[in-house]
């Protein structure tokens, strides 16, 4: 069965950092750009962040870029997610999800992706 596991949240106060991982399970990541979601309570599902096959390209919501740093390591078949100076806005469920293109990738186009992981929930408080 194909799936992603995101890994990684937690509780932190403002100011701080999370690394959230996406690991991939019955396939390989490398065929795959990857994005990164996020939903809050009662919000739709927000794009975050978006990553080519390669690691060449990456993308920012203007809500995040400057904060947050994406990665992957296609050898441990893992994206990563640098959170830093992190904001009670931040607070939301973080998913990882595959896309066979970076442009709808980028554009945070839901339809295009699949393969969403269950989510972690990322919750910034003092």
């Amino acid at each position: 069965q194909l799936h992603l596991v995101e890994s990684g949240g937690g509780l932190v106060q403002p100011g701080g950092s999370l690394r959230l991982s996406c690991a991939a399970s019955g396939f390989t990541l490398d065929s795959s750009h990857i994005g990164w979601f996020r939903q809050a309570p009662g919000k739709e599902r927000e794009g975050v962040s978006c990553i080519s096959r390669s690691g060449g390209s990456t993308d920012y919501s203007d809500s995040v870029k400057g904060r947050f740093t994406i990665s992957r390591d296609n050898a441990k078949n893992t994206v990563y997610l640098q959170m830093n100076s992190l904001k009670p806005e931040d607070t939301a469920v973080y998913y990882c999800a595959t896309s066979s293109s970076y442009y709808y990738c980028s554009k945070y186009h839901l339809p295009s992706f699949s393969s969403w992981g269950q989510g972690t929930q990322v919750t910034v408080s003092s």
